[in-house]
């Protein structure tokens, strides 16, 4: 078994070796940002039993890169909340220009 990553420093490395992938970049960033509306809609309109929704959208999208791209497991599993802090925050550098899509640019 793999020791586990004890800083989120060290996590973030980990995570952007997990996120190489241009499709799977986008379809996490699409996620996101989606996530984002979604919250927004909600709040502004009431989303009731929608909310559900929230997850389902920003993982679904993230998920279906990690399996059909990227081909590993999301790192959701074992390290959640960095994981989702991870995702936001490259969605967010992904925004302003500090990544790009294409992991070999970066």
């Amino acid at each position: 078994m793999a020791e586990r990553i004890k800083t989120y420093k060290e996590f973030y490395k980990f995570y952007l070796t997990e996120h190489k992938d241009k499709t799977s970049r986008m379809l996490h960033f699409v996620g996101t940002f989606l996530v984002f509306v979604l919250i927004g809609l909600f709040i502004y309109f009431g989303g009731g039993w929608k909310w559900f929704l929230v997850p389902v959208v920003g993982y679904g999208f993230a998920w279906v890169g990690h399996y059909f791209f990227e081909k590993n497991k999301p790192a959701t599993f074992k390290y959640p909340l960095w994981s989702l802090i991870s995702d936001f925050k490259l969605f967010f550098e992904i925004l302003i220009g500090k990544k790009t899509f294409d992991a070999s640019r970066d």
